[in-house]
């Protein structure tokens, strides 16, 4: 009976530790981490991990979640005060936002960039990365850097700026950005401006070289491509001047505006600015999906799992470096000591210049 017995509990012992042995290797991410703590960014592919289902009779939409964690399996509905994610008056009501990640809610929001936001890229040029840490990184006046570098998808940046007197480096702005994906180019670029004025378009797009007039007026003032049959390109205002937003499918949604320097900012900073420009210059957030765990970039790379920032915390403009890194010989080009994005074979380059300052 007791050898019986021994047999059993051996045997129970054996099931329970072969059971946690299992357990535990199911639950190891890449390099030993546990996945379900590997640090994600937010709008990584959890926040719009979903199905799209029927609508409701009110019009309101709803998906089914699919990303993992307490929002899997769950309906989400917007809300009839923005029942549509794109309402077709899109620059006199408010979108719906879907997240499925952690957050699982829905919000209500005017379609402008968020430059406290993850992905957002404002200001001197400052930076929120996808994992939620905020950085300065200056560039340099007339240069141009990538933003992201991914195996499908390249962002460029050209940097304008100014040096006063007296100053060891140039104050900078980001005047235009080139999305660069198969074999387009598609340019969102602010024009010099010598006097602001909030009822002028100072927003300028360009579609593998050729300018685009996204319409203003209408219920859906937008410009959209589909022609290759591969991937939807929309540019569509959200406001009568001066702000868009631009989905590639698959690859990246931004919301952009233009603004200037004010005369008081140009104050309290001291830039120096001449009086017959204002520095038109871009303020974008970027919500990507399907990058790779390789991605490059200033901003890319902070979206990469397990992404630790170099910067130094708890200071007021922590910075970041990596010009040598990330500097690009043009606007168009994508090549750079560290990117990845590679053109299709035959693939004809696109002759332009950013407007120089």
């Amino acid at each position: 009976m007791d050898i019986r017995m021994s047999s059993i509990l051996v045997a129970v012992m054996l099931v329970v530790f072969i059971s946690m042995g299992a357990t535990f290797v199911e639950g190891q991410g890449r390099n030993g981490s546990k996945s379900n703590n590997t640090k994600k960014g937010a709008f990584d592919a959890a926040s719009t991990h979903y199905n799209l289902l029927t609508p409701l009779p009110s019009g309101q939409e709803r998906v089914f979640c699919l990303a993992r964690g307490a929002c899997n399996q769950k309906t989400l509905v917007c809300p009839p005060e923005c029942p549509q994610r794109k309402p077709k008056r899109n620059k006199e009501e408010k979108g719906c936002f879907i997240d499925c990640s952690s957050k699982c809610e829905v919000t209500c929001k005017w379609r402008k960039p968020n430059c406290n936001g993850y992905g957002s890229l404002c200001y001197d040029p400052r930076f929120v990365g996808g994992d939620g840490v905020m950085f300065y990184f200056h560039g340099a006046k007339g240069g141009n850097f990538a933003i992201v570098s991914d195996e499908n998808l390249h962002i460029n940046a050209h940097f304008i700026g100014t040096r006063p007197e007296g100053r060891t480096r140039d104050f900078t702005w980001v005047q235009a950005l080139a999305v660069m994906f198969d074999t387009h180019t598609l340019v969102i670029a602010a024009k010099r401006v010598s006097n602001w004025d909030d009822n002028v378009d100072a927003l300028t797009i360009r579609w593998d070289g050729d300018k685009v007039e996204v319409p203003r007026d209408g219920e859906e003032a937008e410009w959209r491509n589909i022609e290759d049959g591969r991937r939807e390109v929309v540019v569509e205002r959200t406001g009568d001047t001066n702000s868009v937003r631009v989905t590639v499918a698959g690859l990246v949604e931004m919301d952009v505006q233009v603004r200037p320097i004010g005369a008081e900012e140009n104050r309290v900073h001291n830039y120096q600015l001449p009086d017959n420009d204002a520095f038109a210059h871009l303020e974008t957030q970027f919500r990507f999906s399907n990058l790779s765990d390789l991605v490059e970039g200033v901003l890319g790379k902070t979206y990469r799992p397990g992404y630790v920032s170099p910067v130094k915390r708890g200071v007021p403009m922590p910075m970041m470096g990596g010009e040598d890194k990330y500097q690009t010989p043009s606007l168009y080009s994508h090549v750079c000591n560290f990117c990845r994005f590679q053109r299709p074979s035959g693939f004809t380059a696109i002759e332009g210049v950013a407007a120089q300052y």
